[in-house]
Protein backbone atom coordinates (compact mmCIF):
# COMPACT_ATOMS: atom_id res chain seq x y z
CA UNK A 1 0.00 0.00 0.00
CA UNK A 2 1.33 3.40 -0.93
CA UNK A 3 2.11 5.65 1.94
CA UNK A 4 -0.33 8.52 2.46
CA UNK A 5 1.19 11.91 1.72
CA UNK A 6 0.10 13.95 4.74
CA UNK A 7 1.13 17.18 3.05
CA UNK A 8 -1.51 16.61 0.36
CA UNK A 9 -4.17 15.32 2.71
CA UNK A 10 -7.32 17.45 2.57
CA UNK A 11 -7.63 17.07 6.33
CA UNK A 12 -4.31 18.78 7.03
CA UNK A 13 -5.04 21.55 4.54
CA UNK A 14 -8.06 22.85 6.49
CA UNK A 15 -6.88 25.76 8.64
CA UNK A 16 -8.49 26.61 11.97
CA UNK A 17 -10.25 29.98 12.03
CA UNK A 18 -8.87 31.96 14.97
CA UNK A 19 -11.40 32.89 17.64
CA UNK A 20 -12.27 36.58 17.66
CA UNK A 21 -11.79 37.39 21.31
CA UNK A 22 -13.08 40.91 20.87
CA UNK A 23 -16.55 39.52 20.06
CA UNK A 24 -17.02 38.69 23.71
CA UNK A 25 -19.00 41.43 25.51
CA UNK A 26 -16.80 43.45 27.83
CA UNK A 27 -18.18 44.01 31.31
CA UNK A 28 -18.38 47.65 32.25
CA UNK A 29 -16.71 48.76 35.47
CA UNK A 30 -18.44 52.14 35.40
CA UNK A 31 -21.68 53.37 33.88
CA UNK A 32 -22.05 56.86 32.47
CA UNK A 33 -25.65 57.95 32.93
CA UNK A 34 -27.46 61.02 31.61
CA UNK A 35 -30.39 61.78 33.91
CA UNK A 36 -32.45 64.51 32.28
CA UNK A 37 -29.34 66.41 31.21
CA UNK A 38 -27.20 65.76 34.31
CA UNK A 39 -24.43 63.18 33.98
CA UNK A 40 -23.26 60.67 36.57
CA UNK A 41 -20.35 58.26 36.38
CA UNK A 42 -21.13 55.43 38.79
CA UNK A 43 -19.25 52.23 39.67
CA UNK A 44 -20.97 49.04 38.59
CA UNK A 45 -20.99 47.72 42.16
CA UNK A 46 -22.70 50.88 43.41
CA UNK A 47 -25.35 50.52 40.74
CA UNK A 48 -25.98 46.89 41.68
CA UNK A 49 -26.36 47.80 45.36
CA UNK A 50 -29.25 50.19 44.67
CA UNK A 51 -32.81 49.16 45.60
CA UNK A 52 -34.64 46.98 43.10
CA UNK A 53 -37.48 49.51 42.84
CA UNK A 54 -35.04 52.30 41.97
CA UNK A 55 -33.23 50.13 39.41
CA UNK A 56 -36.56 49.37 37.76
CA UNK A 57 -37.20 53.11 37.36
CA UNK A 58 -33.68 53.73 36.06
CA UNK A 59 -33.65 50.80 33.63
CA UNK A 60 -37.24 49.78 32.80
CA UNK A 61 -35.96 47.63 29.91
CA UNK A 62 -33.32 45.89 32.00
CA UNK A 63 -29.87 46.76 33.30
CA UNK A 64 -27.05 46.36 30.77
CA UNK A 65 -23.62 45.77 32.31
CA UNK A 66 -21.66 44.93 29.15
CA UNK A 67 -20.41 47.14 26.35
CA UNK A 68 -23.10 47.06 23.67
CA UNK A 69 -20.70 47.87 20.82
CA UNK A 70 -18.16 45.17 21.71
CA UNK A 71 -19.18 42.97 18.78
CA UNK A 72 -18.46 45.85 16.41
CA UNK A 73 -15.11 46.68 17.95
CA UNK A 74 -12.37 47.29 15.42
CA UNK A 75 -9.53 47.62 17.90
CA UNK A 76 -9.35 51.38 17.50
CA UNK A 77 -8.43 53.96 20.09
CA UNK A 78 -12.06 54.70 20.98
CA UNK A 79 -12.97 51.19 22.13
CA UNK A 80 -12.62 52.06 25.80
CA UNK A 81 -14.69 55.26 25.75
CA UNK A 82 -17.59 55.14 28.20
CA UNK A 83 -21.00 54.65 26.65
CA UNK A 84 -23.66 57.16 27.66
CA UNK A 85 -27.03 55.82 28.81
CA UNK A 86 -29.99 58.19 28.78
CA UNK A 87 -32.25 57.72 31.83
CA UNK A 88 -35.58 59.42 32.54
CA UNK A 89 -35.18 59.80 36.31
CA UNK A 90 -34.91 62.75 38.68
CA UNK A 91 -31.15 63.49 39.00
CA UNK A 92 -31.50 65.08 42.45
CA UNK A 93 -33.36 62.03 43.74
CA UNK A 94 -30.66 59.77 42.28
CA UNK A 95 -27.96 61.86 43.98
CA UNK A 96 -29.84 61.68 47.29
CA UNK A 97 -29.94 57.87 47.11
CA UNK A 98 -26.26 57.57 46.09
CA UNK A 99 -25.14 59.88 48.91
CA UNK A 100 -27.18 58.07 51.56
CA UNK A 101 -25.93 54.65 50.48
CA UNK A 102 -22.31 55.87 50.39
CA UNK A 103 -22.50 57.29 53.92
CA UNK A 104 -24.19 54.12 55.19
CA UNK A 105 -21.51 51.98 53.55
CA UNK A 106 -18.66 54.00 55.10
CA UNK A 107 -20.27 53.99 58.54
CA UNK A 108 -20.71 50.21 58.52
CA UNK A 109 -17.57 49.01 56.74
CA UNK A 110 -15.34 51.90 57.75
CA UNK A 111 -12.68 53.83 55.89
CA UNK A 112 -8.89 53.44 55.81
CA UNK A 113 -8.63 55.85 58.75
CA UNK A 114 -11.74 54.86 60.69
CA UNK A 115 -12.91 51.28 61.35
CA UNK A 116 -16.63 50.80 60.89
CA UNK A 117 -19.32 49.06 62.90
CA UNK A 118 -18.63 45.71 61.27
CA UNK A 119 -15.18 45.52 62.88
CA UNK A 120 -16.74 45.79 66.34
CA UNK A 121 -19.36 43.16 65.50
CA UNK A 122 -16.87 40.39 64.77
CA UNK A 123 -17.47 38.93 68.21
CA UNK A 124 -21.08 38.25 67.20
CA UNK A 125 -19.87 36.22 64.24
CA UNK A 126 -17.34 34.18 66.18
CA UNK A 127 -19.97 32.72 68.48
CA UNK A 128 -23.63 33.38 69.16
CA UNK A 129 -25.58 33.19 72.37
CA UNK A 130 -27.53 29.93 72.74
CA UNK A 131 -30.59 32.00 73.70
CA UNK A 132 -30.48 34.10 70.55
CA UNK A 133 -32.89 33.78 67.63
CA UNK A 134 -30.11 33.62 65.05
CA UNK A 135 -30.42 29.87 64.50
CA UNK A 136 -27.58 27.34 64.57
CA UNK A 137 -25.04 29.74 63.08
CA UNK A 138 -24.82 33.55 63.43
CA UNK A 139 -23.48 33.72 59.89
CA UNK A 140 -26.96 32.80 58.64
CA UNK A 141 -28.27 36.19 59.78
CA UNK A 142 -27.32 38.77 57.11
CA UNK A 143 -28.13 41.65 59.48
CA UNK A 144 -24.88 40.88 61.31
CA UNK A 145 -22.67 41.29 58.27
CA UNK A 146 -24.58 43.73 56.04
CA UNK A 147 -25.83 47.27 56.42
CA UNK A 148 -29.63 47.22 56.11
CA UNK A 149 -31.55 50.19 54.70
CA UNK A 150 -35.33 50.58 54.59
CA UNK A 151 -36.46 52.10 51.29
CA UNK A 152 -39.92 53.68 51.14
CA UNK A 153 -41.11 55.34 47.93
CA UNK A 154 -44.36 57.07 47.03
CA UNK A 155 -45.76 57.84 43.58
CA UNK A 156 -48.61 60.31 43.96
CA UNK A 157 -50.89 61.19 41.04
CA UNK A 158 -53.40 63.94 41.81
CA UNK A 159 -56.62 65.05 40.13
CA UNK A 160 -58.12 68.50 40.69
CA UNK A 161 -61.88 68.99 40.47
CA UNK A 162 -62.57 72.72 39.93
CA UNK A 163 -65.72 74.49 41.16
CA UNK A 164 -68.71 74.37 38.83
CA UNK A 165 -68.88 78.11 38.20
CA UNK A 166 -65.14 78.68 37.86
CA UNK A 167 -63.10 79.73 34.85
CA UNK A 168 -61.29 76.41 34.68
CA UNK A 169 -62.30 74.36 31.65
CA UNK A 170 -61.10 72.28 28.71
CA UNK A 171 -61.70 72.82 25.00
CA UNK A 172 -63.32 70.43 22.55
CA UNK A 173 -60.09 68.44 22.29
CA UNK A 174 -59.79 68.08 26.05
CA UNK A 175 -56.92 70.57 26.34
CA UNK A 176 -56.91 72.49 29.62
CA UNK A 177 -57.11 76.28 29.49
CA UNK A 178 -54.70 78.52 31.40
CA UNK A 179 -57.00 78.78 34.43
CA UNK A 180 -57.17 75.00 34.79
CA UNK A 181 -53.40 74.64 34.35
CA UNK A 182 -52.87 77.24 37.07
CA UNK A 183 -55.27 75.36 39.34
CA UNK A 184 -53.33 72.13 38.81
CA UNK A 185 -50.05 73.90 39.60
CA UNK A 186 -51.49 75.27 42.85
CA UNK A 187 -52.77 71.84 43.83
CA UNK A 188 -49.36 70.37 43.12
CA UNK A 189 -47.65 73.03 45.24
CA UNK A 190 -50.09 72.33 48.08
CA UNK A 191 -49.40 68.59 48.06
CA UNK A 192 -45.67 69.14 47.65
CA UNK A 193 -45.56 70.96 50.98
CA UNK A 194 -47.20 68.02 52.78
CA UNK A 195 -43.93 66.28 53.52
CA UNK A 196 -44.96 64.15 56.51
CA UNK A 197 -44.69 60.49 55.53
CA UNK A 198 -47.52 58.91 57.50
CA UNK A 199 -50.20 61.65 57.57
CA UNK A 200 -52.12 60.43 54.51
CA UNK A 201 -51.94 56.75 55.47
CA UNK A 202 -52.96 57.50 59.06
CA UNK A 203 -55.90 59.50 57.72
CA UNK A 204 -56.95 56.45 55.72
CA UNK A 205 -56.56 54.25 58.80
CA UNK A 206 -58.82 56.54 60.83
CA UNK A 207 -61.37 56.61 58.02
CA UNK A 208 -61.50 52.92 57.17
CA UNK A 209 -60.35 51.48 60.53
CA UNK A 210 -57.83 49.39 58.60
CA UNK A 211 -55.82 47.42 61.13
CA UNK A 212 -53.38 46.10 58.51
CA UNK A 213 -52.38 49.65 57.56
CA UNK A 214 -52.00 50.58 61.22
CA UNK A 215 -49.77 47.55 61.70
CA UNK A 216 -47.65 48.69 58.73
CA UNK A 217 -47.14 52.13 60.31
CA UNK A 218 -46.29 50.58 63.68
CA UNK A 219 -43.82 48.12 62.13
CA UNK A 220 -42.02 50.86 60.18
CA UNK A 221 -41.82 53.10 63.27
CA UNK A 222 -40.38 50.23 65.30
CA UNK A 223 -37.80 49.50 62.60
CA UNK A 224 -36.27 52.93 62.02
CA UNK A 225 -38.89 55.55 61.15
CA UNK A 226 -40.48 58.09 63.51
CA UNK A 227 -44.15 59.00 63.27
CA UNK A 228 -43.28 62.62 62.52
CA UNK A 229 -40.66 61.80 59.88
CA UNK A 230 -40.72 63.63 56.54
CA UNK A 231 -39.80 62.41 53.09
CA UNK A 232 -36.08 62.61 52.46
CA UNK A 233 -36.69 63.79 48.90
CA UNK A 234 -39.96 64.99 47.34
CA UNK A 235 -40.45 66.69 43.97
CA UNK A 236 -42.88 67.22 41.12
CA UNK A 237 -42.40 65.19 37.96
CA UNK A 238 -42.00 67.41 34.86
CA UNK A 239 -45.14 67.97 32.76
CA UNK A 240 -47.20 65.63 34.92
CA UNK A 241 -49.62 65.89 37.84
CA UNK A 242 -47.39 63.54 39.77
CA UNK A 243 -45.17 63.85 42.86
CA UNK A 244 -42.38 61.37 43.59
CA UNK A 245 -41.06 60.91 47.11
CA UNK A 246 -38.50 58.67 48.77
CA UNK A 247 -37.31 58.12 52.33
CA UNK A 248 -34.29 56.08 53.44
CA UNK A 249 -33.51 55.02 57.00
CA UNK A 250 -31.11 52.57 58.57
CA UNK A 251 -32.85 49.49 59.91
CA UNK A 252 -32.85 49.20 63.70
CA UNK A 253 -31.37 45.74 64.15
CA UNK A 254 -31.06 45.80 67.94
CA UNK A 255 -27.26 45.79 67.72
CA UNK A 256 -26.10 48.50 70.12
CA UNK A 257 -22.57 49.92 70.05
CA UNK A 258 -21.28 51.56 73.22
CA UNK A 259 -17.93 52.76 74.53
CA UNK A 260 -16.75 51.74 77.98
CA UNK A 261 -15.06 54.22 80.37
CA UNK A 262 -11.74 52.72 79.32
CA UNK A 263 -12.46 53.55 75.69
CA UNK A 264 -13.17 49.97 74.59
CA UNK A 265 -15.98 49.50 72.08
CA UNK A 266 -18.65 47.09 73.25
CA UNK A 267 -21.51 45.46 71.35
CA UNK A 268 -24.78 44.16 72.80
CA UNK A 269 -27.87 42.79 71.09
CA UNK A 270 -31.53 43.43 71.84
CA UNK A 271 -32.96 40.14 70.59
CA UNK A 272 -36.57 41.38 70.58
CA UNK A 273 -35.59 44.24 68.28
CA UNK A 274 -33.54 41.84 66.17
CA UNK A 275 -36.60 39.61 65.75
CA UNK A 276 -38.61 42.62 64.56
CA UNK A 277 -35.86 43.62 62.15
CA UNK A 278 -35.70 40.12 60.68
CA UNK A 279 -39.34 40.46 59.60
CA UNK A 280 -38.21 43.19 57.20
CA UNK A 281 -36.02 40.62 55.41
CA UNK A 282 -39.24 39.55 53.67
CA UNK A 283 -38.86 42.72 51.59
CA UNK A 284 -35.24 42.10 50.61
CA UNK A 285 -35.13 42.02 46.79
CA UNK A 286 -38.93 41.66 46.91
CA UNK A 287 -40.49 45.14 46.91
CA UNK A 288 -44.06 45.26 48.18
CA UNK A 289 -46.59 47.77 46.87
CA UNK A 290 -49.68 49.33 48.34
CA UNK A 291 -52.14 51.60 46.52
CA UNK A 292 -55.02 53.67 47.84
CA UNK A 293 -57.10 56.72 46.98
CA UNK A 294 -57.07 59.78 49.20
CA UNK A 295 -59.65 62.55 48.81
CA UNK A 296 -59.49 65.92 50.57
CA UNK A 297 -60.89 69.42 50.19
CA UNK A 298 -58.47 72.35 50.11
CA UNK A 299 -58.95 76.10 50.01
CA UNK A 300 -56.71 77.58 47.30
CA UNK A 301 -57.89 81.18 47.71
CA UNK A 302 -55.11 83.74 47.79
CA UNK A 303 -54.76 86.55 50.34
CA UNK A 304 -57.84 88.78 50.23
CA UNK A 305 -59.70 86.45 47.84
CA UNK A 306 -63.01 84.74 48.58
CA UNK A 307 -63.00 81.09 49.62
CA UNK A 308 -62.17 78.67 46.81
CA UNK A 309 -62.74 75.07 47.84
CA UNK A 310 -61.23 72.46 45.52
CA UNK A 311 -61.85 68.73 45.71
CA UNK A 312 -58.47 67.05 45.39
CA UNK A 313 -58.09 63.34 44.75
CA UNK A 314 -54.75 61.59 45.02
CA UNK A 315 -53.80 58.07 44.00
CA UNK A 316 -50.89 57.04 46.19
CA UNK A 317 -48.67 54.03 45.48
CA UNK A 318 -46.18 53.04 48.16
CA UNK A 319 -43.25 50.73 47.50
CA UNK A 320 -41.51 49.19 50.52
CA UNK A 321 -38.18 47.44 50.18
CA UNK A 322 -35.15 46.41 52.22
CA UNK A 323 -31.66 46.83 50.79
CA UNK A 324 -28.55 45.09 52.10
CA UNK A 325 -25.18 46.61 51.17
Amino acid sequence: MAAVNLANSPITQVSQTPVQTNLQPQLLTRLLLDLRGKRFSVDRENILSLPESVLLCLFPNGLVLSRQSAALSDGGDNDYDEELYGVDFDPECFEYVLTFFQHAREEFYGTPNNPGLLAAQQQLLEGGSPTSDFGPSPSQNPLLTKQAIIVLREELEYFSIPPKNGKEATDARGIANDALLELKRKCGDYLLQKRNIFTALQRNVNKENNLAEQHLIDMLCMSGFDRDDEWGYRAMEPSRCCISSIALVLLKTGIVHTTSPSGERQVTVDYNQMATAQKLLLFWRKPARKCWWDGIEVDLAGPGEPEKIIKLWARRVWTLELSLI
